[in-house]
């Protein structure tokens, strides 16, 4: 028989001077895992030599109950703007007072009125009632002629630039495909007539939108009118920036009403007022890039689609008539459980379970026979 001799360290034992003795690493697994030393986890190394890793997508890992890290849209990030010229903004042109211009046209009438009888060509009847002297012929040559023309221009510059500013119009002004301003001013003005105007509506204005495409929360197929409230507030960007801009803002109002979930009347409360701001705040974000201010747009109608119509309507009759038996059924137990406890508890019937059972049966069926009897 063999003696085994347990070898205990002393103080002066070289064994007792190292690291304290590390407990048996115990290893971390799974299904979706390989086998890892706990210990490799936490090391003493001074200088771990770095392992470049390559990104993975984090998914789900089968019997251990970890759910997806989806990545979720920052709220309240402000959508970009559509791309628009940055240097096209409104800038106020240069216009004078209508004076000018009816002074400018009296003029130049007043210029081939002298021209006239400088040549000559001014009937007698009309020197006597403008009490002119004596023309002195000197007939129609070149002289005369670049007379009448300048005075021409001048009449034609001040008569044809005449323009009349309207309150809740504006127009816009371009020389030679440049664009030169924007007049908001009221009154009678002069305007360069070489300029080429358009004019713009600038006044609160509301557009009824036709039935467009739509789909509630669970995509159901929904036709919705739309009322929107806007105006034009910068008319650079809103004539020159596009086509035309009444067609922009409607494909963007069927834009939004293809993303915004909207609710039919009566389904889920605050439902409407929910899609609205939903609406507006698309709208005007992508509206605001061409110079559009849109307020409000907000369903008017909404309805279903012709194609699903039938079927959502019986759907909602047998919802509405499962709610109303519901609401029957749980006014009968509750009179039913008043009867029972008053006859118990004013002692009039002493009841077992048996016949507290049977009573039961019958009160439910008399209050249900009762109660559908005298519904409509």
């Amino acid at each position: 028989m063999s003696t085994t001799t347990e070898h205990t360290p002393e103080s002066g034992d070289p064994l007792d001077s190292g690291p304290p003795t590390r407990p048996v690493p115990r290893l971390i697994q799974n299904e979706a895992t390989t086998e890892i030393p706990v210990h490799l986890l936490f090391r003493d190394d001074p200088a771990p030599v770095p392992v470049p890793l390559r990104p993975a997508v984090v998914a789900r890992r089968q019997g251990t109950g970890e759910q997806p890290r989806l990545r979720r849209p920052a709220l309240g990030r402000p959508r970009p703007a559509a791309a628009v010229d940055p240097d096209l903004v409104e800038s106020p042109a240069r216009v004078l007072p209508g004076a000018v211009g009816v002074l400018a046209g009296l003029g130049g009438v007043a210029g081939a009125l002298a021209t006239s009888w400088w040549a000559g060509a001014l009937p007698s009847l009309a020197v006597h009632a403008l009490r002119l002297p004596a023309s002195a012929g000197a007939g129609l040559g070149p002289a005369q002629w670049a007379a009448y023309a300048g005075a021409g221009a001048l009449g034609v510059c001040g008569f044809g630039g005449l323009a009349r500013g309207v309150t809740g119009q504006a127009r816009v002004l371009g020389l030679f495909g440049r664009y030169r301003g924007t007049v908001r001013r009221t009154g009678l003005l002069w305007i360069n007539p070489l300029h080429l105007r358009r004019r713009v509506d600038v006044r609160l204005r509301h557009w009824r939108s036709e039935e467009m495409p739509a789909a509630d929360g669970n995509g159901v197929a929904l036709r919705v009118a739309v009322l929107v409230v806007w105006r034009v507030r910068d008319t650079a960007r809103a004539v020159l920036g596009v086509e035309d801009h009444e067609t922009y803002l409607r494909e963007c109002v069927e834009a939004a009403l293809a993303r915004v979930p909207v609710e039919v009347p009566g389904g889920v409360r605050g439902s409407v007022e929910a899609a609205t701001d939903a609406l507006t705040r698309r709208v005007a974000a992508d509206a605001a890039g061409i110079g559009l201010e849109v307020f409000s747009v907000q369903p008017v109608r909404v309805a279903y689609a012709p194609e699903v119509a039938e079927a959502m309507h019986r759907r909602r009759i047998a919802a509405l008539d499962a709610q109303q038996r519901a609401t029957v059924l749980t006014s009968v137990v509750d009179s039913v459980e008043d009867t029972v406890t008053r006859l118990t508890m004013r002692g009039l019937v002493e009841l077992d379970d048996y016949e507290r059972k049977v009573l039961v049966r019958d009160l439910t069926v008399a209050f249900c026979s009762g109660r559908t009897g005298s519904a409509p």
